[in-house]
């Protein structure tokens, strides 16, 4: 067990390196910190206009989303919603699961994303039709198109 804990509220956050548009935010990595080993946690702090990531979802995970400040909106598979302070949206594994956070309004908006931890992990980006593997300190990002065989390149 750590020592250390951290303050949803107040906890200090570090630039994300993201030299990207639109989706600059700042972050921590709570659960290392911590020394969880099973469910991980990070805090995202956006300001207005940025997002957190892609729309996207996992296949071996389950994410859970806590507002802990400002206004945020939510984009999930059954459309958009503004979330407010104190605010949990769970994030199935699966294309029922599929989100992306954003700031639209004119405040810092802060929210806390919990997950389960797996030794690997695949990420589908509908928009973009990319797949994210990562594992084992390896990551890899194809395009989901065009379709292979299973048999193909064997």
């Amino acid at each position: 067990m750590s020592d250390e804990s951290f303050n949803l509220l107040h906890g200090e956050l570090d630039d994300d390196g993201f030299d990207r548009p639109a989706y600059g935010r700042r972050e921590a990595q709570i659960g290392p910190r911590l020394g969880a080993k099973l469910l991980g946690m990070s805090v995202y702090e956006l300001a207005p206009g940025q997002k957190t990531w892609p729309y996207h979802y996992t296949l071996g995970q389950e994410e859970w989303l806590l507002v802990v400040s400002g206004r945020p909106t939510l984009r999930g598979p059954d459309g958009e919603q503004t979330l407010e302070p104190g605010d949990v949206a769970v994030f199935p594994k699966g294309p029922s699961g599929a989100h992306q956070v954003w700031n639209d309004g004119a405040e810092p908006a802060r929210v806390a994303i919990f997950s389960t931890k797996l030794g690997s992990a695949a990420v589908i980006y509908p928009d973009s039709k990319k797949l994210a593997v990562w594992g084992g300190g390896e990551r890899h990002m194809v395009r989901g198109e065009p379709e292979l065989d299973y048999w193909d390149g064997e």
